[in-house]
């Protein structure tokens, strides 16, 4: 014959089961908040620190003279048409009897110079000229395109990269300018424009 366990037996033993289900489950929850506090660091910064990060591009980068030699002297200006007539005729180019406004200017020495780029570019072109002499363009960045005539000892070719202050060729001279010997004639076009060079020197290009 079974014997059945009382009434309040069962439910005292369900209420004890009850009881240590729970109380297990406070525990676990305790040990569990435990452990992620001490393995949890917190990121007080983002993924990338900008702060640290160096500009990609400089934009400190300035205009330089196409020449490094300090004996160098300006021997012919840029035509300036809002300029005095005297100023004006200073800056005309006669060749075989006609006078032309000078879009660029002319460097001299007298002996043979380096010639150097005036920014970082790529060289667009490099040809041979009876009248001009040899002549390079380098474009740069900013719409900003420096031609170099009346060139020797040409050291680049078209496609090639170039940087700031690199020699590119030496001074020689040329057919339209013989008057002027050894030489550079020089000129800066800024968005499809001549301009005038001197005023240029110095300038940081993202100020253009």
């Amino acid at each position: 014959m079974k014997r059945q366990l009382k009434k309040s037996v069962v439910y005292g033993l369900y209420a004890l089961s009850f009881t240590l289900l729970v109380g297990g489950i406070v525990v676990l929850g305790f040990a569990a908040k435990d452990v992620n506090d001490s393995e949890i660091s917190y990121v007080s910064k983002g993924i990338l620190d900008y702060e640290e990060k160096v500009p990609v591009v400089n934009t400190e980068v300035k205009i330089i003279r196409p020449y490094v030699d300090t004996e160098v002297t300006l021997s012919k200006n840029f035509y300036d048409y809002q300029a005095e007539a005297e100023t004006q005729e200073k800056s005309l180019i006669y060749y075989e009897g006609t006078y032309m406004p000078s879009s660029g200017v002319s460097y001299s020495k007298g002996d043979v110079f380096d010639v150097v780029s005036i920014l970082d570019g790529t060289v667009k072109e490099v040809k041979e000229d009876t009248t001009l002499g040899n002549v390079i363009t380098i474009e740069h960045e900013n719409g900003i395109t420096s031609v170099y005539q009346s060139v020797g000892e040409i050291s680049i070719k078209a496609n090639d990269t170039v940087v700031g202050g690199q020699v590119i060729a030496k001074s020689s001279t040329s057919n339209i300018s013989t008057e002027l010997g050894n030489h550079l004639y020089f000129e800066l076009i800024i968005d499809g424009i001549c301009v005038n060079p001197e005023n240029y020197y110095d300038k940081k290009v993202n100020e253009l």
